[in-house]
């Protein structure tokens, strides 16, 4: 029972108070009332032997016939041995009289021995099945006790249900008005078959036909493992939960470090602009007006863009993201980032012929906005950065975004989608960290995926890949 019990068959459990099979039982008898006369018939063509060997021969056909059907067919087996022994071999032959007291003794013992050899027979294979069936009992709670944490439970019930030929089980936390916790099987009117505590303020019930007792020991086990099993689920639900908590609570503390300072550095130009604009006894030039105008824009301007990465960031970790995929030209939503976003000097060299890709528009072109002002930021002086597409299979389509700035360490590439992380060794700049982050979690939203890794020669290319339509093309 490597698997759940959803997956694979329960055991049967064997009975032991049944010993042999009803099939074997009445075989023996069939073999001790037909068999023996026929023996016996036989042993009348040897006068010669005597009443200890008869009686020997006797006792191996005894201890036969025990070990096929028990008990019951070796006591019928010994005493009809008994009996055509002392009708036939015992002086006076065809009288149920014996005149020697030898061979009183020899019948008695004959008896006592047949009847106690069935009793050894039988206790043997009830011995036997109990072994079988303490191994199998060992098997069922050593895989239920490994099933995996999200699923034992129910797994457990099911287990239950099917080696107990249950029409339906269920867990029942008796602190919340009988709530079940958990059920396999459907809903019915059969009665209560079984109620047996799993724990504490736990129990397990089943609505089907009443168990034999020697089954109760097994069920009580069940019950106690799907009560562990269902407090363990709860307990990791709950570490789950803390460690959610756990991670919301870095994410406002990086979210405050990020407002105090890059939200607070534009709202402080802005503030000092308007400032110095409302200064009656200050006369400005149509110059300086501009530039204060220039700085309260440019301000306005970050704090557009911070706020949006931030409310963006919240949508991704809420799973709230609209995404509507669609067959999209990347050649047109590269130029046409280039354009809103006035990267004059980024070098555009997506073909037009490449395939479709399967996105979403709007998503597409942040992401490329994204990954082209990041690119352009940390690019020398004279060397703009450069955008490129190629089919990278007949199913997928590679954008790169590549620049030749002061690039990032091998071991920290997988760092720079962390939100709210700055690799140390790139240019300074104002930000809280999150547009990479962003622009990988709309990638992912889209079905495809975004990579860094470093150019050749130095910098760093970001590498979307999306799904392609097969043989669309513009």
């Amino acid at each position: 029972m490597a698997m759940s019990a959803s997956e694979t068959s329960v055991p049967v459990l064997p009975r032991v108070r049944v010993g042999v099979s009803p099939a074997r039982r009445w075989s023996a008898l069939a073999i001790a009332c037909i068999g023996l006369p026929v023996l016996t018939s036989v042993l009348l063509n040897f006068p010669s032997l005597s009443l200890a060997s008869v009686l020997l021969i006797y006792v191996f056909a005894v201890v036969g016939i025990a070990t096929l059907g028990g008990t019951l067919a070796a006591a019928v087996a010994a005493v009809l041995s008994f009996l055509l022994a002392n009708w036939f071999f015992t002086i006076p032959l065809h009288t149920f009289r014996v005149a020697n007291r030898d061979s009183i003794i020899d019948l008695v013992v004959f008896l006592v021995v047949a009847v106690t050899v069935s009793l050894a027979v039988d206790l043997s294979a009830r011995r036997s099945i109990a072994a079988q069936r303490s191994q199998i009992e060992a098997s069922i709670l050593s895989a239920v006790s490994s099933l995996p944490v999200a699923q034992a439970t129910e797994d457990v019930l099911a287990t239950v249900q099917q080696l107990f030929h249950m029409d339906a089980v269920a867990l029942i936390d008796l602190a919340d008005n009988r709530r079940e916790v958990a059920r396999v099987g459907p809903a019915t009117s059969a009665e209560i078959a079984i109620q047996t505590p799993a724990g504490e303020d736990l129990e397990l019930v089943a609505f089907g036909q009443p168990i034999f007792a020697e089954d109760r020991q097994l069920l009580s086990s069940l019950a106690h493992a799907a009560g562990r099993a269902e407090v363990t689920k709860r307990l990791s639900d709950e570490a789950d939960r803390a460690a959610l908590l756990t991670q919301i609570d870095l994410t406002r503390a990086a979210l405050l470090a990020a407002v105090g300072h890059d939200l607070r550095t534009p709202l402080t130009r802005i503030k000092a602009a308007v400032s110095g604009l409302r200064q009656p006894d200050v006369v400005l030039s149509d110059q300086e007006r501009t530039e204060l105008l220039a700085t309260i824009e440019d301000g306005s301007d970050t704090l557009t863009h911070l706020i949006s990465n931030l409310l963006d960031i919240s949508r991704l970790e809420a799973g709230a993201l609209s995404v509507d995929l669609q067959p999209v030209s990347v050649d047109e939503v590269v130029a046409s980032c280039l354009i809103a976003g006035g990267f004059d000097d980024v070098l555009n060299q997506v073909p037009d012929s490449i395939d479709l890709v399967i996105a979403d528009p709007g998503l597409l072109e942040r992401v490329i906005a994204n990954l082209v002002d990041n690119a352009h930021r940390y690019s020398p002086q004279g060397v703009p950065p450069r955008i490129t597409a190629s089919s990278l299979s007949p199913e997928n389509v590679r954008i790169c975004v590549v620049d030749e700035g002061p690039g990032i360490p091998n071991d920290q590439l997988d760092e720079v989608f962390t939100a709210f992380t700055q690799i140390g060794d790139r240019i300074p700049h104002e930000g809280v960290g999150l547009g990479l982050a962003i622009a990988r979690g709309f990638v992912l939203a889209m079905g495809g995926t975004l990579e860094a890794s470093a150019t050749p020669g130095g910098g760093l290319t970001m590498t979307i890949t999306l799904s392609c339509v097969k043989g669309a093309r513009r």
